[in-house]
């Protein structure tokens, strides 16, 4: 029970494995936590595993809070603490304004904002038994610009930003460090279910001051930072990544 563990949601591709691979490069034992890409999650773990670190997996709908609790619970049982959280997966619907329904609403929200509250509680409670810990969760540029068809995802994460906020008072008599992280545009896995998605990555390449486009590594550099005693006095932050483009009117 003395070594130390890490909780990346969503870490079956994308920055949340490439976050899991890191941390278990510096030497965490990881959760991997999937809705649906089992094989992406057993492919994360032997990379895990090939690396000398323990990997458990744990299918879990974050949206949902009896499987949130399920999945802490399980956490708890396998290591008996927790020492980081990355709050990395998400989900919506892109659709402009006039075409969202309330199912849309409700699961883009549910797993982009109720989550980071309800998951963050069952962390709390498993870090405090150590000490404390550090908790940090992926945002985007969408929370604070218009971008198309971005309407449910930018507002999550403008909730999901606030959160973070309320979490880092409130959270800290706890020894418990929470912020975010805010990305540009990433060609992530994700991203290919944008409608629009050859056009923000032109205009990531076109415009962004840096003269690149953002990376995964970049955005998991920044998490790296953010979790280690190096930044122990930032709090209630989102650091923006983006090579710059956000200043651009």
């Amino acid at each position: 029970m003395t070594q130390k563990v890490a909780l990346i949601t969503g870490s079956s591709r994308g920055i949340g494995k490439a976050t899991a691979l890191r941390l278990a490069e510096a030497g965490y034992d990881i959760v991997i936590n999937y809705a649906r890409s089992k094989k992406g999650a057993l492919q994360t773990a032997e990379e895990i595993e090939a690396l000398g670190r323990k990997a458990f997996i744990v299918k879990a709908n974050v949206g949902d809070v009896s499987k949130i609790k399920d999945m802490f619970s399980q956490i708890e049982q396998e290591f008996g603490r927790l020492d980081i959280f990355v709050n990395n997966a998400a989900s919506g619907v892109l659709r402009p304004v006039m075409e969202l329904e309330e199912s849309h609403w409700d699961w883009t929200l549910n797993i982009n904002s109720k989550a980071l509250l309800f998951c963050a509680q069952e962390a709390a409670k498993l870090m405090e038994k150590n000490g404390g810990g550090k908790i940090v969760s992926i945002s985007s540029l969408g929370s604070i610009r218009y971008l198309k068809n971005y309407t449910t995802v930018g507002v999550s994460k403008a909730a999901l930003e606030a959160l973070t906020r309320y979490l880092a008072v409130e959270l800290a008599p706890k020894n418990i460090v929470v912020n975010a992280v805010s990305g540009g545009a990433v060609d992530t896995e994700a991203l290919t279910h944008f409608p629009n998605r050859d056009e923000l990555l032109q205009e990531a390449k076109d415009k962004t001051p840096a003269g690149r486009m953002v990376e995964i590594e970049d955005m998991v550099n920044c998490v790296l930072f953010l979790l280690s005693e190096d930044s122990s006095m930032i709090r209630g932050q989102t650091i923006i990544v983006d090579g710059g483009i956000s200043l651009l009117v």
